[in-house]
């Protein structure tokens, strides 16, 4: 029997339903616009299609509360539908990258094993047989070409919510850490609402905002941006893919007033041809998310008037946590803190501690690694307690590997990492999987990787490697060997090939000696 006085474990009609909960307290006002079709959806519209996807999940595909439904696609409408579908009858949706290849998608599907997976038909080839795991899962494949999901939009609805709970899992959101297994983060239904709660207080009194989802949504980040828009009646535009022409369309024409992004995409827009001519004027804040944006990528927006800001949060504790609210006017007391991610959300806790004592707090001025602990964080990794220990402790504090510093004002920069894992154009990036699939060449006796600074990208893959005696690869040759076990962003840049790795006194493997090996090369060679 459920303890009535725990409310988070208590289920309740109005958890998971939350389309049918918007529908009814704002029917009529528009929720999503779908740039790809022109489209417009109410919050009735967008809960009239939730309620049939949910009732052909439950009568069709025999559905019920915590079965697995996978997603393999772009950010489209169907992917909306069976967010809140999921949410109706309580099951778990697993959004998985379509960048990834198959082996690593293979792993996914093994512990993530859903009942069902529905994929974009130009990803089809991702959901085949080799790929699938046991008890084998039914494959729904949509998209502009097929009438196959116009048939489920048909389905009569008919009322198959369920009660959920707030620790009840909503998501299983997969993302990279400091291991060579990609791990499988469960997002909880608490998770989602106290973050859209927390966004609610940190834009308390600001304009309705008309926003694109950029983030794929197979990252908990693209979630995050579009559940918070759906949830304070703002205007959620989700694009299939970044397109920089038709993003600075619509902020020409005023489709948008809001822009969250990477820097990789700030950089994009400012290389396109229609930059110089694009009227800027409706644009009234870029929020920059994943890693700090450098002053030379955020400078071109600066002179055109726009205020931008640093948001930071993970899949373990937010997905937001920080955000930096300018203190005072003028683009000056911006610029002057445009490195930093400012204060943390009103209900999140945070404290920096010394990198070899989790006990010893830093004091301002001091890095350390930035510890986080609210309603909003996540239960733990998947089938996997050891990982979990690592990262969450017995009095709810998430350690994030990330190097922070707090100064006399009381705002928080991220400055680095204290573990090995790197981020390249927002997605995190382990060196030790990489180093896996190196050494899964047979001509391949030792490789070492790590992350170097990119104007770009942030940070892109290098490596070393040394041969097996007798054998022989070329860098092309095992480029292409990463190509075929990783997704693209994951494949090294560089592979050096030496007569030895770089390793510590201790006999580890030495990372920033990797990294100054390619620092100087490129300075050679300019």
């Amino acid at each position: 029997m459920t303890d009535a006085r725990n409310y988070d474990a208590l289920p309740m009609n109005w958890v998971g339903d939350y389309s049918g909960k918007k529908a009814l307290l704002t029917p009529n006002l528009e929720a999503i616009f779908d740039p790809h079709d022109g489209a417009r959806y109410t919050y009735r519209q967008v809960d009239e299609r939730a309620k049939r996807v949910a009732t052909y999940l439950v009568d069709q595909l025999g559905i019920i509360k915590g079965d697995r439904v996978a997603l393999i696609s772009r950010n489209r409408m169907e992917c909306i539908d069976l967010f809140f579908a999921c949410g109706k009858i309580g099951a778990i949706l697993c959004p998985l990258s379509y960048r990834l290849q198959k082996p690593e998608l293979r792993d996914l599907m093994a512990r993530e094993l859903p009942k069902v997976i529905f994929v974009e038909d130009m990803f089809a080839a991702l959901a085949d047989d080799s790929v699938l795991p046991a008890p084998q899962p039914t494959v729904i494949c949509f998209g502009d070409a097929s009438d196959v999901y116009d048939a489920i939009l048909a389905t009569e609805a008919r009322d198959v919510t369920v009660p959920m709970a707030m620790n009840d899992p909503f998501l299983y959101i997969h993302t990279g850490g400091t291991t060579a297994v990609p791990k499988v983060c469960i997002v909880p239904h608490r998770q989602m609402m106290w973050n859209a709660f927390e966004a609610l207080l940190m834009s308390a009194g600001s304009p309705q905002a008309r926003e694109l989802v950029l983030f794929p949504l197979f990252h908990v980040g693209g979630w995050n941006v579009f559940f918070c828009l759906f949830m304070r009646n703002s205007l959620a535009i989700p694009l299939r893919q970044f397109d920089a022409g038709q993003i600075l369309d619509m902020i020409e024409q005023k489709v948008i007033n809001r822009l969250g992004v990477v820097e990789a995409m700030l950089q994009m827009l400012k290389a396109h041809p229609k930059f110089e001519q694009t009227d800027f004027s409706g644009l009234e804040l870029i929020t920059t998310a994943a890693a700090p944006c450098s002053n030379e990528t955020l400078q071109p927006f600066w002179e055109r008037g726009i205020p931008t800001n640093q948001a930071y949060g993970l899949t373990e504790a937010g997905p937001s946590n920080f955000a930096f609210l300018a203190r005072e006017p003028g683009m000056e007391h911006i610029k002057a803190h445009s490195r930093k991610v400012g204060t943390p959300f009103y209900c999140c806790d945070y404290k920096i501690v010394a990198e070899d004592d989790r006990n010893k707090l830093q004091p301002p001025g001091e890095i350390g690694v930035l510890c986080l602990r609210s309603y909003h964080n996540f239960d733990g990794y998947l089938h996997d307690p050891e990982r979990t220990a690592k990262v969450l402790d017995a009095d709810g504090w998430i350690y994030t590997g990330d190097l922070a510093v707090c100064d006399e004002e009381g705002l928080v920069s991220v400055v680095g990492r204290a573990d090995n894992m790197f981020i390249t154009g927002g997605e995190n990036v382990s060196p030790e999987e990489i180093e896996n699939a190196l050494r899964s060449h047979p001509a391949v006796a030792a490789a070492i990787c790590a992350g170097i600074p990119d104007k770009k990208w942030g940070e892109i893959p290098v490596s070393m490697v040394v041969l097996n005696p007798g054998k022989k690869a070329s860098e092309a040759d095992l480029r292409a060997h990463c190509k075929e076990l990783l997704a693209a962003y994951k494949v090294p840049r560089s592979v050096a090939i030496e007569e030895t790795i770089p390793l510590t006194p201790v006999g580890k493997l030495d990372r920033k000696a990797l990294k100054a090996y390619f620092t100087s090369r490129e300075a050679a060679f300019g």
